[in-house]
């Protein structure tokens, strides 16, 4: 079967992507076509949507942020992943062995996250304070978000750095090429109206006409199907005609 757009999601500019993730697989759903798996750019997961879409059934294959600490910036001492979390007991533990003092959960730019602290006398007279922390006091902070949300995060960042994942995830490939077919057919770069009703009413018309393209390419034998031949190869045919 062709391969066909099933949905078209129209915003103003100032949308950032990540906001059109969850209408886009909701409007899927409602139209029957709600997918397995659901190739995105890095600009449309969060660790939230990431874990709504698996309870829904969609497992997101796009690339996510990395830790951005300090020490993951810098590939230098000790990032989260270097600390064990015990979420029974509330509590962290460190590469040296030592155990965070406090446990605060907290809304953070209204999402709930989980603020680690440990102990200035505990981080003071650590060996491996340097490569911990930089911070004034002395003692090393992290800051996670509930349970199931970390642990989806951490699976993402982990799956994302094999060939398997990066095998597959190759597959978006096909969704930048029907971009820019959109592109170089019915030139949705530029807005040929004003106001967002008639840009949202433009690239549905586009996609229908990318739609009724594929599916005579499928049908019939047009210029989609024909085979590329080098030059070296056509003037071989005119020399044996």
């Amino acid at each position: 079967m062709p391969n066909l757009i099933t949905d078209v999601h129209t915003t103003d500019a100032t949308v950032p992507d990540v906001k059109a993730t969850a209408p886009i697989q909701r409007k899927l759903a409602e139209h029957g076509v709600q997918p397995g798996e659901h190739y995105l750019d890095s600009g449309y997961p969060s660790a939230d949507l990431i874990t709504k879409a698996l309870k829904h059934g969609i497992r997101m294959v796009t690339p996510v942020l990395q830790d951005h600490s300090d020490q993951a910036k810098a590939a230098e001492g000790f990032d989260k992943n270097a600390f064990t979390i015990n979420w029974k007991t509330r509590q962290v533990r460190c590469p040296a062995g030592r155990t965070s003092s406090h446990w605060n959960p907290v809304k953070q730019h209204g999402k709930d996250a989980i603020v680690i602290t440990f102990s200035v006398l505990t981080c003071r007279d650590c060996p491996l304070q340097k490569q911990c922390t930089t911070s004034k006091t002395g003692r090393r902070m992290l800051t996670l978000r509930p349970e199931e949300l970390h642990e989806n995060l951490a699976r993402a960042r982990a799956e994302q750095k094999t060939d398997t994942w990066k095998n597959k995830y190759a597959l978006r490939a096909g969704v930048e090429g029907t971009i820019n077919q959109a592109l170089d057919i019915t030139g949705i770069r530029r807005a040929r109206y004003r106001g967002l009703p008639k840009v949202r009413l433009q690239h549905a018309f586009s996609a229908t006409a990318l739609n009724v393209i594929r599916l005579d390419a499928h049908w019939t034998t047009g210029p989609l199907n024909r085979p590329r031949t080098s030059r070296l190869e056509r003037l071989s045919y005119r020399l044996s005609a």
